[in-house]
């Protein structure tokens, strides 16, 4: 699951029909001037000012300024960007204009195991979470689309009637739509409001999508929104750059400070070894995996960033019996990585510890275990060694 920030989308929603505020993202001053020469909207109307960051509690911090003009918002975007809060420096404000409204509403689409799961409510922003009896919900099975009648039924069930009903209805449609062809898992709208021209308007959105989905959407051109409260380093950007063109899955998440580096097949293996490092007193480097057979240079790009990992004792080649991903394949691409970064000068003075099995094993352990004749400081292991046993081995001291 990927969350996206609010500009990109509001994107989406544009792209499926439904209203959203008049709005930019700006990363400079300078940047935001420039809009303002481009947009009369910037220099004439009311203006809401937030961090385009995932942070919570924005209100709260001082990263959200409403009913500014252009002077008040420009002083607000000067002082957000380059504020830090704990690890995350602000890098982007959003500049949205402010729409009046008399009512808040609340819908939302979400993945359920049987499908998906449509919510509505005649109350929104912060009174749906004391009044969540009011949010009505209508089921939808995988690969069905609601009908008008059903979404009508949802409508007037949360309290809607007439003329409201029908456009929340129709809203409600254009946001299910939306959800499917973006392969979307969640979509928030709250508030949801009526402008002065009886409009719906969506004044703010959460949006998560599945990551993995990002090469059937050539249009995702935004980076997802980092989930650790800090922007993503450039290598972990690299790699799901890396990940958005492949089949498969490459990941990668950096850890400052961790000596043993993990390089797990499968997001099972992934965090099976990472848990076993911890339990035995290691210091994890990195999170990171790769699963669904992914094409040997994914796999080659991926441990190139683990092996430049700063203060590395250890590197962990793990997993468990694959089922289709081939050994010999990817095996490959990790080979091939490691004798670029020994030509470097990195890997001085770190165990390689590998333990595999499935498709085309015997190969690619085999490929692993020459290595060793050519100075790498590895241990290979076949499919009857317990995954643990090389954690053990990596870690017991000196």
């Amino acid at each position: 699951m990927a969350k996206v920030l609010e500009g990109p989308g509001m994107g989406l929603l544009k792209k499926w029909g439904l209203q959203t505020p008049q709005y930019v993202v700006v990363g400079s001053l300078e940047e935001f001037e420039q809009l303002s020469r481009a947009n009369d909207w910037l220099n004439t109307g009311k203006l809401v000012v937030k961090a385009h960051e995932a942070l919570g509690s924005r209100f709260k911090l001082g990263l959200v300024k409403v009913g500014l003009d252009f002077k008040g918002a420009t002083a607000a975007v000067k002082e957000m960007l380059g504020r830090t809060v704990d690890t995350l420096t602000i890098r982007e404000v959003i500049v949205s204009e402010v729409v009046e409204h008399n009512e808040e509403y609340y819908v939302a689409v979400k993945s359920t195991r049987d499908g998906a799961e449509i919510m509505a409510a005649n109350c929104g922003g912060i009174e749906v979470e004391s009044n969540w009896d009011r949010v009505k919900k209508l089921a939808v099975d995988v690969g069905e689309i609601p009908t008008d009648a059903a979404l009508q039924r949802l409508a007037k069930d949360a309290g809607f009637s007439g003329a409201p009903a029908a456009a929340i209805a129709d809203f409600a449609k254009k946001l299910f739509l939306c959800f499917e062809n973006e392969d979307a898992q969640y979509l928030e709208i709250n508030p949801l409001v009526q402008n002065a021209a009886g409009e719906l308007v969506a004044l703010d959105a959460v949006t998560l999508l599945d990551g993995d989905a990002k090469f059937r959407h050539p249009d995702w051109t935004f980076p997802f929104a980092a989930e650790f409260g800090r922007a993503y380093t450039k290598n972990e950007e690299e790699v799901m750059a890396v990940d958005a063109k492949v089949k498969g899955s490459v990941k990668l998440i950096e850890i400052p400070g961790g000596d043993t580096a993990m390089l797990p097949a499968g997001g099972g293996a992934s965090v099976y070894y990472s848990d076993a490092v911890v339990a035995r007193g290691g210091k994890l480097a990195n999170y990171a995996e790769y699963s669904g057979d992914p094409p040997d240079w994914a796999v080659e790009a991926l441990t190139e960033k683990i092996c430049a990992l700063p203060g590395i004792k250890n590197i962990i080649v793990g997993g468990a019996i694959a089922n289709f991903t081939d050994v010999k394949k990817t095996f490959g691409g990790i080979i091939n990585a490691f004798r670029k970064a020994r030509a470097d000068g990195k890997l001085k003075g770190v165990k390689i510890w590998v333990r595999r099995g499935g498709p085309n094993e015997k190969e690619g352990l085999a490929a692993m275990t020459a290595l060793k004749d050519e100075g790498f400081d590895i241990a290979v292991f076949d499919r009857h060694t317990p995954l643990t046993d090389i954690v053990d081995m990596a870690l017991v001291k000196p």
